[in-house]
């Protein structure tokens, strides 16, 4: 990555170990990165080799054993809980693997709560738009039990991109769903990166997935290699 080019995430020396049966665990150990504002990034391994710990260290869901993180040159470590949360309020977004939506929720109040957390104005018609663009206009009062997966799926796509994050993060976003529909959900993915100039990271078993990224990060026993 040239020097010129500005890094919205990076990660300095960064280990993770858990407590395991009465002996430390490693999880990740001395990992290194930097990731280019608007580049899209695919982090790949074997099950086990640490690859959505790395993932939610990097989104300030965890915090490291040792090393830095970086956020939109913020230290994470520099960050108590509430601001971390102010943070990523503000500036990330999240697609999971088993759509993390809320049950007693309706598409379009899950849509709306990152605007709202993020104190933007007009969260209701952010959250409509942002449902209209993932083909979900007539699914707004819906339910999440009363959707497909790939309809839940599009939701929390939806949801990630109505708070206008400017760093996406995705674990194995098409991981429960069959092959045809997660093809329409790497398509969605990629056009509403390339519309919003968004900054993606994810974490995926999916060749046809990674193989769209700019570049892929392969994770063994925690290192990247």
């Amino acid at each position: 990555m040239e020097a010129s080019v500005r890094s919205v995430v990076e990660a300095r020396g960064v280990s993770k170990q858990i407590s395991s049966g009465g002996s430390a665990l490693s999880i990740l150990d001395g990992v290194d990165l930097r990731i280019a504002e608007g580049e899209r990034v695919a982090i790949v391994g074997s099950s086990g080799s640490g690859k959505t710990t790395l993932l939610s260290l990097l989104a300030g869901l965890d915090r490291p054993s040792s090393g830095e993180i970086l956020l939109d040159g913020q230290a994470l470590s520099a960050l108590d809980e509430d601001a971390r949360a102010g943070l990523r309020a503000g500036r990330v977004g999240f697609v999971f693997q088993s759509f993390q939506l809320l049950g007693g929720f309706t598409a379009l109040e899950n849509v709306m709560l990152p605007a709202e957390l993020a104190g933007l104005a007009d969260a209701g018609a952010r959250a409509k738009a942002a449902l209209e663009r993932v083909g979900l206009a007539a699914r707004l009062t819906h339910y999440p039990y009363q959707l497909s997966g790939g309809e839940q799926q599009r939701v929390a796509i939806a949801r990630a991109y109505s708070g206008e994050p400017k760093i996406l993060f995705a674990d194995e976003p098409t991981g429960n769903l069959d092959s045809e529909t997660g093809e329409r959900i790497i398509e969605l993915l990629f056009e509403l990166n390339r519309v919003s100039g968004t900054t993606l990271v994810l974490v995926t078993h999916d060749a046809k997935l990674a193989a769209r990224c700019d570049r892929q990060l392969r994770l063994v026993a925690g290192k990247i290699v």
